[in-house]
């Protein structure tokens, strides 16, 4: 992973399968950051959510306008100066490429998570528009991040708290002095 902690982080990207926590820890991370928080499942069109929840997995034409929407999301936020973390299952190399586009203000964050653990999760969580019947979809599109990629990786297997530091370490980010905890 190159080293970017000479560079201002503008946008965090949480990533990972359906049910690895991604808003929540983005939610956390944004939360102890100062920065402001995004799910890009708010930005998926009707179509995209319906044929989830119907069971029926994307492909990669249901995802590119809503990437490039997401994409653009992360430009706004950085035109303007307002950092974002923004939770986003960015699955592929090549959708976390729309989403970074080269910018080296751009970090991923790969929430990494066995399937027993993850489909336990899915199992027991209450209205979402993602059935627990697409994990194996999820984990068959899975392309874990490359070295090159300029992403860290985090074991889910612990508690958000933990999980939060563990973020920010790799990540070698200041945190603002009125959202550390005690």
């Amino acid at each position: 992973m190159p080293d970017d902690s000479t560079h201002t982080v503008m946008a965090i990207i949480v990533m990972g399968v359906s049910g690895s926590g991604k808003s929540t820890i983005a939610e956390a991370l944004a939360r102890r950051l100062g920065f402001t928080e995004k799910d890009a499942d708010l930005y998926h069109p009707a179509a995209n959510v319906e044929k989830m929840q119907s069971g029926i997995p994307l492909t990669d034409a249901d995802r590119w306008p809503w990437l490039y929407i997401v994409a653009g999301l992360i430009d706004g936020h950085a035109a303007s100066n307002r950092p974002v973390v923004i939770a986003c299952s960015a699955l592929k190399r090549p959708y976390r490429d729309i989403l970074v586009h080269g910018r080296s203000d751009v970090r991923i964050v790969y929430l990494k998570g066995s399937r027993d653990v993850i489909a336990s999760r899915t199992a027991h969580r209450k209205g979402h528009f993602m059935p627990p019947s697409l994990l194996d979809s999820q984990f068959d599109a899975l392309e874990e991040p490359a070295p090159d990629e300029n992403a860290i990786t985090v074991d889910i297997d612990a508690s958000v708290d933990v999980i939060i530091d563990d973020i920010v370490r790799q990540l070698h980010l200041p945190v603002p002095v009125e959202t550390k905890t005690a």
